[in-house]
């Protein structure tokens, strides 16, 4: 590069300055800090006077700093430029080499296509000799090929004649002339071998076949058996070259194993008839396992060891019997006894010592882990269906043994006795039987159904009980209308009595062990409510043969003579009778209500005011006849039975002491007495008592009455029965509240 050039190539200065022009802003941004710290470093330096005088040491030093600069920059252009100049002549080199090699590739492109129609031409002559391989190959399997449809038919003999093996060995002959035949032909198939497929087929469906009737094949031909099975394994190891589907005979095997089975025990469409599931059940509990049994002694040597023969035959009963059973719940709903049956086979029978869990099974056959044969919502529906079923059957036994019971009250003859002379029926025990059988059943099937049927049983109960107190009713009312004439009206409601303490006794018996302990109250309820209800019955007719005799009682007859008494007591007596026919404790029950209703008829009578004692012989004739009463009706219900210590006759001699009393001052430590036995006594029971004396006077009276609020409170331990209180008092009469002498 010349000089001339170089100073072209230089940047210009404007005078005065050592920096580029205005042209190039950074560098006029670097010269105005340059200027900028020069002027402080000048400002720095020559601050101080003395320093001036170095000022032209300063300068030269700067001149020579700023030439050494400058030689520096000058340098560093001249070496960029010589670079810039080296690069771009090898750019020129290589833009030269380009083009010499577009001009090769198109030389070479050409010479291609001249190629490539070359190679057209020689396509035909490719072709024959493919062709020529091709027949070339042919011709030396020639033989070969024109046997394949021979081989063909002999294979399909060989299936008919159940020759599995043989048939597969053809097979797989024809199979391998197919391979080499396939790749020389270049992937072509020829029309010989269209009839592999079919022969492939026919002889899978024979292996299934076989496998389907493995039991069968298992106890009459073994060999055929096991050839099918063979023929499956060997055939799941065997790798084609040709690019074919893979028959997966094995899993078709083991398939049919499992449909041939279900088929045979399971196959059938139809459903067992109502009343023939006990049946269907009872033979499949003695094919199941002797199926198993063959399939362990028989069937399991003929297949390989993880086939599994055991293990698969009984799950595939298992299945197939669950999808039976569950195709039967979704049918029409069972009877209650198949429900029952089938509750009981599935739950106890199934998995028990004579099925499943039969010891001589090994443990391949433990069906315990897979899924229940019922769901829990089957059993649920099963027995919900046997509880509801077994309701309306007990129902109408219970209804027929009770329309028989009630049929023999009209009867002229008395009730039946047992050998202890009581009376006797057999309904009560025909009713707890009927319910505890059908609790003793339902416990063989599981806790579950037992405690549903036991609620299911008191509840019939408790509605046997309500049906029982609703016909003694009727009993009762169309005898008091006349409507129908009971001969034995009182022993038929004491035999009932009988029944009711019967049943009573034995109710516990329908409640099993783990029930609720208060299960039975309701019950219970019912029982103590029907044996009030006969007790009231038997007294309101003892009520009626006594009320016409009590309507004379008191009177000036009744003061004289103990004839009214007397036929109160006899007429009593007839009545109650018949009470040793009842058992204990109801017969002393009865006893005791009988009494007591006697002698509330006896103070009801007093307290009717129709009698006023007209003197001090009256009274002590009324306070005799009293004591004679107490002591004839003691001696009548003890006769009858009844103890002593329970009667209420002695009220009549707390009565008579009143009467008897000849001072009336004393009156108020008579009547506080009389408190003290009887709290229920009432003012108005003692001013009847008083009226019947016939000599107290007004003042008497009511000071007798403050005796009875102002004396000690009674003791609650007398333990009385109460009397009083049922007893109705008549309201005072006015004259009561005016001083009184005797009264006629």
């Amino acid at each position: 590069m010349d000089s001339a050039t170089k100073d072209e190539m230089q940047p210009s200065l404007p005078p005065g300055s050592s920096c580029p022009g205005p042209g190039w802003p950074e560098q006029e941004r670097a010269e105005r800090l340059a200027r900028g710290a020069a002027l402080k470093w000048a400002s720095g330096v020559f601050y101080r006077p003395e320093q001036l005088a170095r000022l032209g040491q300063y300068r030269s030093r700067e001149v020579q700093r700023t030439c050494s600069l400058e030689a520096r920059i000058k340098s560093v252009v001249q070496s960029y430029l010589e670079g810039v100049k080296t690069g771009v002549w090898q750019l020129a080199q290589a833009s030269e080499a380009v083009q010499g090699a577009r001009e090769a590739l198109g030389q070479a492109h050409g010479l291609l296509q001249g190629t490539a129609e070359a190679m057209q031409t020689l396509r035909p002559l490719r072709e024959q000799v493919a062709q020529h391989k091709q027949l070339q190959v042919l011709s030396q399997l020639l033989p070969r090929l024109w046997a394949v449809p021979a081989t063909v038919a002999h294979a399909r003999s060989l299936i008919d004649a159940r020759q599995l093996l043989e048939a597969y060995v053809c097979l797989r002959e024809l199979e391998k002339l197919q391979e080499e035949t396939w790749a020389p032909l270049g992937g072509l198939e020829l029309p010989v071998f269209e009839g592999l497929g079919p022969l492939a087929e026919a002889l899978g469906q024979a292996v299934e076949a076989a496998a389907g009737a493995a039991g069968q094949l298992a106890r009459e031909d073994p060999a055929q058996l096991v050839a099918a099975v063979r023929v499956a394994e060997v055939d799941a190891g065997y790798t084609a070259s040709l690019e074919l589907a893979p028959r997966g005979w094995r899993q078709r095997c083991l398939q049919a194993l499992q449909e041939g089975l279900d088929r045979t025990h399971f196959g059938t469409p139809l459903l067992p008839e109502p009343g023939a599931l006990a049946g269907w059940l009872e033979a499949l509990r003695v094919a199941l396992p002797a199926e198993l049994s063959i399939a362990e002694a028989l069937v399991a040597p003929c297949c390989p060891p993880y086939y599994k023969v055991v293990q698969l035959w009984a799950h595939t009963l298992h299945s197939g019997l669950r999808r039976c059973l569950q195709q039967l719940l979704g049918g029409p709903e069972l009877g209650a006894a198949d429900a029952f049956t089938l509750l009981h086979w599935v739950l106890h029978v199934y998995l028990g010592p004579e099925m499943m869990g039969s010891l001589e099974l090994g443990p391949e056959a433990d069906v315990s882990q897979l899924e229940p044969l019922l769901t829990p919502e089957n059993i649920e529906q099963l027995e919900a269906t046997f509880v509801a079923q077994i309701q309306a059957n007990v129902t109408q036994w219970l209804q027929k043994a009770l329309d028989g019971e009630v049929a023999e009250w009209n009867r002229e003859q008395e009730p039946g006795t047992d050998s202890s002379g009581f009376y006797h029926s057999p309904m009560p025990a025909i009713v707890l039987q009927i319910l505890e059988e059908n609790i003793r059943v339902s416990s063989l099937v599981s806790k579950s159904l037992q405690l549903r049927v036991q609620g299911m049983a008191l509840s019939e109960l408790g509605t046997f009980l309500r049906s029982f107190s609703d016909a003694l009713i009727r009993f009762s009312r169309d005898h008091a209308r006349g409507e129908t004439m009971a001969p034995r009206y009182v022993p038929y409601l004491l035999a009932t009595l009988n029944h009711q303490s019967a049943l009573s006794s034995s109710v516990s018996v329908l409640q099993p062990d783990g029930a609720a302990s208060g299960a039975l109250a309701p019950v219970e309820t019912a029982l103590d409510e029907l044996q009030r209800r006969i007790c009231r019955l038997v007294l309101e007719a003892l009520l009626a043969e006594l009320q016409p005799l009590f309507a004379a009682l008191p009177s000036r007859r009744w003061l004289s003579s103990p004839e009214l008494l007397d036929n109160v007591c006899e007429r009593t007596a007839h009545v109650c009778q018949d009470f040793r026919r009842v058992r204990n404790p109801a017969a002393q029950l009865l006893l005791a209500e009988a009494e007591r209703t006697v002698v509330l008829q006896y103070l009801r009578a007093l307290m009717q005011g129709r009698l006023v004692c007209r003197g001090a012989d009256e009274r002590t004739q009324a306070a005799e006849r009293l004591q004679h009463d107490a002591a004839q009706l003691r001696e009548l219900f003890l006769g009858l039975g009844l103890e002593e210590s329970v009667q209420c006759a002695p009220v009549l001699l707390a009565l008579r002491d009143l009467l008897n009393l000849r001072d009336p001052v004393l009156l108020g430590l008579e009547v506080a007495g009389l408190r003290q036995k009887f709290p229920d006594v009432s003012e108005d029971h003692v001013s009847a008592i008083l009226d019947l004396r016939g000599d107290v006077s007004r003042e008497q009276r009511l000071a007798a009455l403050s005796s009875l609020q102002a004396g000690p409170q009674p003791s609650p331990s007398v333990g009385r029965r109460a009397l009083f209180s049922l007893v109705p008092a008549p309201a005072p009469a006015l004259s009561s509240c005016l001083p009184s002498g005797p009264c006629s």
